[in-house]
């Protein structure tokens, strides 16, 4: 016999906005119907249709459970998997029905748009979909230096992104206070955005730079915002992004090993104009006049330097400018620093965080404001 997917069944109705807020229960019905698989009870086994017309035997050996939390074991699901991938998951068994794992990304209500906090157990559920099924399976490039990311914490805080309908992406947080993780009293010292993904026939529309802003604007009262450590390359250029289109957020945002602390923390936008003044070609786009914004002296303005060649008593070579320009954009983002940091760390702390950023020796100094 075969099953169809219920979303297709019953159009314009899906998990999120039925399944009740009871785990327990779920597991208990789960559990139910799984025994019913594993003593035959049906002469020949059901089929699950695939929208892609594959067909997947309802059997034992076809489905499993996956725990929906790191910390809370007794939370599952039951999934059925892809009999030439079992690590794929196809469908999932929620309210006596199977649905694809699209069907369980959707949603009816026309007041799921934009970033929504995750609350509910189906939302819980969609979030589980989104970061271990999408990211983890199908929309993984095991090239990529992007880390897997294993279920959350039943504690985690996240807002799903919703748009059309659809649960596109997904952003998690750790609140200043909260524990850095299991068997430590250790707590950290500042808000951190710790996961972040978007779905990638939904990149490249500024939902990334639409995540950040709503991170930096849900913890507008903190003084200082961490991105966990280390940032990936692509949320690396999505914070250079934002950075440079919100001056005013340059000196909030860091990136941030638990618990945070300044010893362990690098301003996001100094590591920016480093990268810049270091590589200044290494960035598209990153021309000589974009290393001058930061307070350099650009080429036309060098000491000795003719147009012609012929009656410049000091000849500069390019290699040179480049440099100097380089250690000028190095001193201005030193003096930078301790602007932004002022007065909230004491002059050795900027010192420190200068000289972990790979600042030369005694840089910072010359912007810092005397002592009181």
């Amino acid at each position: 016999m075969e099953v169809e997917a219920a979303g297709r069944t019953a159009a314009g109705i899906y998990p999120v906005d039925i399944l009740e807020d009871d785990p327990a229960g779920h597991r208990e019905a789960a559990l139910a119907y799984c025994a019913t698989l594993g003593e035959g009870a049906w002469p020949s086994p059901e089929v699950f249709s695939l929208p892609t017309g594959e067909q997947v035997k309802l059997e034992a050996s076809s489905v499993c459970f996956c725990t929906v939390h790191c910390d809370e074991p007794q939370h599952k699901i039951l999934v059925l998997v892809n009999p030439q991938d079992t690590k794929t998951v196809v469908a999932v068994y929620m309210k006596e029905s199977w649905w694809t794992t699209e069907d369980v990304l959707r949603t009816s209500d026309p007041a799921r748009e934009g970033l929504i906090k995750v609350q509910s157990f189906g939302e819980r559920i969609v979030l589980f979909i989104l970061n271990v099924v999408i990211f983890g399976r199908l929309e993984r490039n095991l090239d990529d230096d992007d880390m897997f990311f294993l279920p959350h914490s039943v504690k985690e805080e996240a807002k799903i992104l919703w748009r059309d309908g659809a649960a596109v992406g997904f952003y998690t947080t750790k609140r200043k206070g909260s524990l850095c993780g299991d068997g430590t009293g250790v707590c950290y010292l500042l808000p951190v955005l710790d996961t972040v993904f978007v779905r990638r026939s939904h990149r490249r529309q500024g939902l990334g730079l639409a995540m950040l802003r709503d991170f930096c604007q849900t913890f507008r009262e903190d003084e200082a915002l961490g991105i966990n450590w280390p940032i990936s390359p692509a949320m690396y250029q999505v914070c250079r992004k934002f950075l440079a289109e919100h001056p005013e957020e340059r000196g909030r945002l860091w990136e941030a090993e638990p618990p945070g602390a300044w010893g362990q923390r690098v301003n996001i936008w100094l590591k920016v104009q480093l990268q810049q003044a270091r590589r200044p070609d290494s960035h598209p786009g990153n021309s000589k006049e974009e290393v001058t914004a930061l307070g350099c002296t650009s080429q036309d303005s060098g000491p000795g330097i003719s147009h012609n060649g012929e009656d410049n008593k000091e000849r500069i070579s390019g290699e040179e400018l480049e440099k100097n320009d380089r250690d000028c954009a190095v001193t201005e983002a030193a003096g930078w620093l301790a602007r932004a940091c002022w007065p909230e760390q004491e002059g050795k702390e900027a010192k420190r965080t200068a000289v972990d950023a790979g600042l030369p020796p005694g840089s910072w100094r010359k912007h810092m404001r005397p002592s009181s």
